[in-house]
């Protein structure tokens, strides 16, 4: 079975303009870019529809480690509009790196080496989980766990792990800022994350499977007592497709009541938790042409956290918010080539722009 990390509430920023570095899970807040940004790529975070700035939900810490390649310094920032003029529900993420010393970037995917492509296609050599469950012993995923929880204590002060989880979740001061902004970008609450491995009991499993069959059942049941014909095949091809749906959104509902709290999931080419049995093709990478792959969502509790803590404007805001997860797909190579390129203290880093399905009530 697939490990899965999920991202828990932690402690509040003391501002929502707390400045922490790319280490750091939050949800809301500013994102802490490794580099400067310049004037002419501000586009990347515009809404394409009002041209309004984007806003930040998520931003997770996601390193890569497998036996082949190792990217400590990658991130997945998660932008939205929440103009609510804008009738374009734009919602955009972004895969932040480090570029390597053996990565070449600007090179068109067609001539990439074949001794690229090799290493590539080791990265993370458990992605194609689907086919071979053997390959989770390529990754420690209670390391990268580990890697999670830690990288969100960086910028956690002494005085918030003394504070008790209840408390932690105050409203934030607003008193305070860290750090200079522009106030046309706008800035959601902002609270940290800590993270853990999501436990399924065997019993739960096989009660969910029990009631699964019994849905069968009656289903046979009531198609008995149906007419025949055409309009008995088309009622009962309805009814079917209404009864499964209806399986995966209780699938959905089952593993959320379990942690109710939980604001993401994640899991490096795993499978998606689905709400709904229709789902969008996530397509290939639009820079290196390789598959793309699930890596994590963003879950309902998180809009829940935010409004608590969000002041009037930023309420009607979030009421603009219809989905009930929204779904991550990344490149599977975590390639480095991209049209978004910076350079920081003498190192190279890389944006590039990710696949956004979601998944709406």
């Amino acid at each position: 079975m697939d490990a899965i990390i999920l991202g828990m509430p932690g402690p509040w920023a003391d501002s929502n303009n707390e400045a922490a570095d790319i280490y750091t899970s939050k949800i809301g807040g500013l994102p802490d870019w490794p580099f400067p940004i310049g004037s002419g790529k501000q586009n990347l975070l515009e809404c394409s529809a009002c041209r309004s700035n984007l806003c930040l939900f998520a931003q997770i810490y996601a390193p890569v480690s497998s036996k082949s390649l190792s990217i400590e310094e990658r991130v997945i920032c998660v932008f939205g509009c929440l103009v609510p003029d804008c009738e374009s529900p734009i919602w955009r993420a972004f895969r932040v790196q480090k570029v390597l010393s053996n990565e070449v970037t600007n090179e068109p995917a067609s001539s990439i080496s074949n001794s690229k492509n090799n290493w590539q296609k080791d990265l993370w050599s458990f992605s194609d989980r689907e086919s071979d469950d053997d390959g989770d012993e390529d990754m420690d995923m209670e390391e990268l766990a580990r890697a999670f929880s830690e990288a969100a204590d960086l910028t956690s002060t002494d005085k918030r792990q003394n504070n008790s989880a209840e408390s932690s979740r105050k409203p934030p001061p607003t008193s305070r800022s860290a750090r200079s902004i522009d106030d046309k970008i706008p800035v959601l609450p902002c609270f940290y994350i800590y993270t853990q491995e999501e436990k399924q009991s065997k019993k739960a499993v096989s009660g969910s499977s029990k009631n699964t069959l019994l849905s069968v059942q009656e289903c046979d049941y009531v198609s008995e007592d149906q007419s025949n014909g055409e309009t008995y095949e088309e009622e009962n091809y309805e009814y079917d497709r209404a009864l499964n749906a209806d399986r995966t959104y209780l699938k959905f509902k089952k593993r959320v009541d379990a942690y109710p709290e939980q604001c993401f999931r994640y899991s490096y080419g795993g499978k998606p938790l689905l709400a709904s049995v229709e789902i969008g093709d996530p397509g290939i990478c639009k820079y290196c042409g390789g598959s793309s792959h699930y890596e994590m969502q963003l879950m309902p509790p998180l809009i829940f956290f935010l409004q608590e803590a969000a002041n009037d404007d930023q309420k009607i805001s979030l009421q603009k918010i219809d989905w009930i997860t929204l779904l991550v797909y990344t490149c599977s190579m975590s390639c480095a080539d991209s049209s978004y390129q910076f350079k920081s203290d003498g190192e190279d880093w890389i944006v590039a722009e990710e696949t956004v399905i979601v998944q709406c009530e």
